[in-house]
């Protein structure tokens, strides 16, 4: 009976109506708890219109001596306004990247019963399909299905991905370690553009954690009324994010939204709390959300990188100093997990809980 029991409660914890069912429902409405308050809706024309002055870094000027310091000023102006760039000729081939987006397609296109052998409320499995942010806390719904699994080391992470589509492990693995690489670089320029040293934490860097997490936004009928992610920042070090067409908006320190402009071949780099509380608060994490469209899939793929999921990180100590007093309490992935397991991340942010007033 007790074996019975708990078998029925994580049948109900799993238990929802994906995104791409609305969809294919073909209803013109959207059900009640996915519209938000007018004030909370996204802007149609901003939707509409990209911003065309947010940075694009070149980065294989990295590697010119003329150009590299300007290179890495540029990275440092970006992280200091904004906290937001994109990146080109960052070293991922372009064809590893569309191979990603294509198997994630195929995955979302399967059978629910196939998707759904991954369906958890349980934000610490280390493979879980869902839909919204966490089904199991929202009070608001959004229209985003997802499967998020750990990728470092991929070597003991992979054998629990998804087998079907059969090339998934493959194109999602190839994908998985390239980004992998590539942040590492990025961390080493941000932490230098800090003032500590490039290899301040780099066991810990080089052991993190990497979730990757893909996203599919399905055509919706209502988008001016709902969003397929609320605003949030990663806790994190850094979130890559290759995505199929626009969607991403991020805030300014105005707090304005931007909609992001897709540019074939570009990734984007996003700051997340844990390089806000590491930099005692120089830096600060990325405030961003997705909005959705009523013509075709959005897919992205967010590779999100922190330090070991149990391991403690506050401010840097040579970012202390009587100008700049230590502004965050020491917190953990695993803390931060535990949190949103709890509560409802569009409404509080497990940052704001390490911040001394």
């Amino acid at each position: 009976m007790k074996e019975n029991g708990e078998i029925e409660i994580e049948i109900s914890e799993c238990s929802f109506i994906s995104a791409m069912t609305l969809t294919l429902k073909s209803d013109e409405n959207i059900p009640e708890k996915y519209i938000l308050p007018p004030l909370q809706r996204p802007n149609p024309r901003l939707m509409d219109h990209p911003s065309t002055n947010l940075p694009l870094i070149d980065l294989s000027l990295l590697k010119d001596p003329l150009f590299r310091s300007q290179t890495i000023n540029q990275i440092h102006t970006a992280c200091n306004k904004l906290g937001f760039f994109q990146v080109v000729n960052h070293g991922i081939p372009i064809s590893v990247m569309q191979d990603a987006l294509d198997i994630a397609k195929e995955f979302f296109h399967l059978p629910s019963k196939e998707k759904m052998q991954f369906a958890s409320a349980n934000v610490r499995e280390p493979v879980r399909y869902g839909t919204s942010m966490n089904h199991g806390t929202d009070k608001m719904f959004f229209w985003r299905d997802f499967i998020k699994h750990y990728a470092n080391p991929i070597s003991e992470w992979i054998q629990l991905w998804p087998s079907n589509p059969p090339t998934y492990r493959e194109k999602m693995g190839s994908y998985a370690k390239a980004v992998h690489i590539l942040q590492k670089q990025l961390m080493a320029i941000v932490l230098e553009n800090l003032g500590l040293n490039a290899n301040y934490l780099h066991d810990e860097i080089e052991k993190g954690s990497q979730a990757i997490t893909v996203n599919c936004y399905p055509p919706c009928p209502k988008p001016d009324l709902t969003l397929g992610i609320p605003p949030h920042s990663d806790y994190g070090t850094l979130t890559i994010l290759n995505q199929n067409q626009q969607g991403l908006q991020i805030m300014d320190k105005d707090r304005k939204w931007h909609s992001v402009p897709f540019i074939q071949g570009a990734l984007t780099v996003q700051l997340g709390d844990q390089i806000e509380v590491m930099s005692n608060g120089r830096y600060k994490s990325t405030f961003h959300r997705a909005t959705v469209n009523n013509k075709r899939n959005r897919l992205s793929i967010a590779s999100l990188h922190s330090l070991p999921i149990e391991k403690k990180v506050g401010p840097a100590p040579q970012l202390v100093d009587e100008q700049y007093p230590i502004a965050y309490r020491e917190g953990s992935f695993g803390e931060f997990l535990d949190h949103i397991s709890k509560k409802c991340l569009s409404e509080t942010r497990y940052i704001d809980t390490l911040r001394i007033l």
